[in-house]
């Protein structure tokens, strides 16, 4: 099943401590699992930036919004305790949701605190915690620049295309502190190479690199792949990046990935956004917001 919306870990949080004992973020957890029969791989599902699984999360923003409703306290670092509205929210046998929440006056000074009227909309719409609303709002942010991106590149020269990947990949570290470290191929005798990055001071390792500046509907196939790879020999060379607009066809990459004595890495028209955005290459970064949570670690150690 998949992981339940923080909402609707409401009644479920109380329930663990209902007893009136407290208990640690943990053993609200494996409660929950237990009792909603959360498997362990969905306990593992992660928010799209992989730093904290979904289910840990939406527990962790039910407890914010149960203890700023009151019916919930933390008497102790790291330990909760169900409070008496608590105790008569679960014996009312109303839905515990967030507009059973809302006729708390202080999770309603709360919400007014933290939310502007658009996020609060959002949450009541998607169910979703105030994280993951950020999250999704990002990602369609970075999807619509990397739309905007690939439009731009398809207007270059296919040369500047070449130049474009020759600094990306400097940018990303190849050749580091090596003078003249990158070079596009003269395009009347490239031999099929469209530019070289040394790996080293000496030259003895260099990465080949082939740039397809194709439709990003296209698909390049296993020919292609096969030609490179016969240019890389032609060049006595092991490494080779093969990066494209386009996309690659499922014979391509198999036939990149069981190649024997030479090393063909592929690079997409996805892939290749991704790290143009990632080494601010033909964009520049606008805001920075850095989203911060509690440490618990640091609340459970003696201070």
């Amino acid at each position: 099943m998949a992981v339940p919306k923080f909402f609707e870990f409401f009644e479920g949080f109380l329930r663990a401590v209902e007893d009136g004992e407290l208990h640690t973020a943990k053993e609200v957890r494996n409660f929950l699992a237990s009792k909603m029969n959360i498997s362990d791989s969905d306990r593992a599902e992660m928010l799209p930036s992989g730093k904290q699984s979904t289910f840990d999360n939406r527990v962790a923003w039910a407890r914010t919004y149960l203890d700023k409703a009151g019916l919930i306290e933390t008497p102790q670092r790291g330990k909760y305790k169900i409070t008496l509205l608590g105790k008569k929210a679960l014996a009312s046998g109303d839905v515990i949701d967030l507009k059973y929440l809302g006729k708390s006056d202080s999770f309603n000074s709360f919400r007014n605190v933290t939310m502007n009227n658009d996020a609060e909309l959002q949450v009541q719409e998607k169910n979703e915690s105030p994280a993951e609303i950020l999250e999704a709002t990002y990602q369609e942010i970075s999807n619509t620049l990397a739309s905007q991106l690939m439009d731009e590149i398809m207007k270059l020269s296919p040369s500047d295309f070449e130049k474009i990947v020759v600094k990306m990949l400097l940018k990303m570290g190849y050749g580091n502190g090596i003078e003249g470290a990158g070079r596009v191929t003269k395009q009347s005798n490239d031999g099929g190479i469209d530019g070289i990055i040394k790996e080293d001071q000496l030259g003895f390792s260099n990465i080949y690199i082939q740039a397809k500046q194709w439709s990003p509907e296209q698909t390049v196939t296993k020919p292609e792949i096969q030609k490179f790879v016969g240019a890389l020999q032609g060049q006595q060379a092991q490494k080779g990046l093969f990066i494209t607009t386009a996309t690659f066809s499922s014979g391509a990459i198999q036939y990149a990935e069981n190649l024997l004595g030479v090393k063909v890495v592929l690079v997409d028209g996805s892939m290749l956004t991704k790290l143009m955005i990632k080494h601010n290459i033909g964009v520049s970064v606008e805001h920075t917001y850095e989203i911060k949570r509690i440490d618990s670690d640091f609340f459970f150690d003696e201070l």
